[in-house]
Parts: structure tokens; C-alpha cells; sequence
């Protein structure tokens, strides 16, 4: 990547930062404008109303899985849901200083939901990219997720029509596979799960179409 947009990413994920205070879960239910994500105790502004790609592809992609999923164990979750990830395991949520809402999530383990959505790292999550979110999902992020465990990490970016798939081995991910939207691509950490590219496909713009 050009020297010139990495340094515009990464000012855009520092300016993003919404103070230098540390906050916890404590903090974040008491934010009338909760509109952040607390990673590590920083908060971080989570951009306004997704665009109608960003939409299509978390829907449609959260209505394959729950087809998919139908009288099974794991059940898909779409934004916004809270998601707490605590240093220890037997952090009380008040101390949790790990607040985030992927697009698209799955949970195996029920013991991991609650009334308050999910405590725990999910077994797979996606993240779709736009100009605005893009350092933040493929940095911040992609390293939070492997500390906490979440076994596969989808990043989407609808206008270059590219997938980038993280699989986590051991405790590290693996070089990410990156690959085109176009046929099917299987869940590796699920079986017998297929997301559907071109349908949704077609109600994406090209990439030519929106300059």
C-alpha cells in the first residue's frame, strides 16, 4: 500500500479516539450518544449510518447464515449487539474494558449469550470495510480478535468485490486468504455453511460506478 494512504488509515483510526480517558463497560452503559466501541478501555466513534452496500451485504449475508444455521447450535447475531471481551475470565462485566459490535457474528457455545448479548469471543465474525472503518477492522481489530480467540474473521470490502479471510492457529492467525466475491465460499470453522455471492452481487455498484 502507498506510504500516503497508509498514514491517512492510521489518522483516521487515532482521530477516531473519542478522549484519553480509560473507561469499562460501567462507563459505556451510561453514554447517552453509545455510539462507540471500547477496545482495551479506549473509546473509539463508530461511523454514522452505513451506506446501502455496507447494508446489503451484512443483511444478506445474516439471512444465509440463519438458514444455514436452523436447528443447530450455533446462532448468527447481526449489529448492533454488544459483545464483551474481558481480560480474565472471571472479570466481572463492570470491569470489562472490551465492548465491541461486529456486523455479522456467530456463537457455538450458548453459555457465551446472555440478556446483555454476548460474553466471550464468537467462533466467527465478519466485518464489512468502508473508508471510514477500514484501519480500524483491519488493525485494531483483526488484533483484537485473535487475542480473544475468534477462530475466523471475514473482511468484506463490497466495493473492490474482495474477501479476506483470517483463520486463527494456535493462537495467531494464519497469513490471510484473500479472495474474489463471486460463487460461494465456505465457512472453514463451520460445516456445511456456504455464504452466496452472486445474487447479492448484483445489487452492489461497481467500483468505476461511484467515481
Amino acid at each position: 500500500m502507498h506510504q500516503h494512504c497508509v498514514f491517512q488509515l492510521l489518522n483516521n483510526w487515532e482521530t477516531s479516539v473519542k478522549d484519553t480517558a480509560y473507561h469499562n463497560y460501567t462507563d459505556y452503559l451510561q453514554w447517552t450518544d453509545n455510539n462507540y466501541e471500547l477496545i482495551d478501555g479506549e473509546a473509539y466513534f463508530m461511523a454514522p449510518a452505513p451506506n446501502l452496500e455496507h447494508q446489503e451485504v451484512v443483511g444478506d449475508i445474516y439471512f444465509q447464515l440463519r438458514l444455514a444455521l436452523a436447528g443447530k447450535k450455533c446462532r448468527a447475531f447481526i449489529a448492533p449487539i454488544d459483545v464483551r471481551l474481558a481480560q480474565g475470565q472471571d472479570d466481572a462485566d463492570e470491569l470489562v474494558d472490551t465492548v465491541i459490535q461486529p456486523d455479522v457474528l456467530v456463537v457455538c457455545d450458548e453459555n457465551k449469550l446472555d440478556r446483555r448479548g454476548v460474553r466471550g469471543a464468537p467462533d466467527w465474525v465478519l466485518e464489512v470495510l468502508s473508508p471510514a472503518t477500514a484501519s480500524h477492522d483491519q488493525i485494531k481489530k483483526r488484533d483484537l480478535y485473535e487475542r480473544h480467540g475468534v477462530r475466523e474473521y471475514w473482511l468484506v470490502h463490497p466495493t473492490d468485490r474482495v474477501l479476506t479471510i483470517y483463520l486463527l492457529e494456535g493462537k495467531e492467525f494464519s497469513k490471510p486468504r484473500i479472495v474474489e466475491l463471486s460463487g460461494e465460499t465456505a465457512l472453514t470453522v463451520l460445516d456445511d455453511v456456504l455464504i452466496q455471492w452472486d445474487d447479492l452481487l448484483t445489487r452492489l455498484p461497481l467500483a468505476e460506478d461511484l467515481y
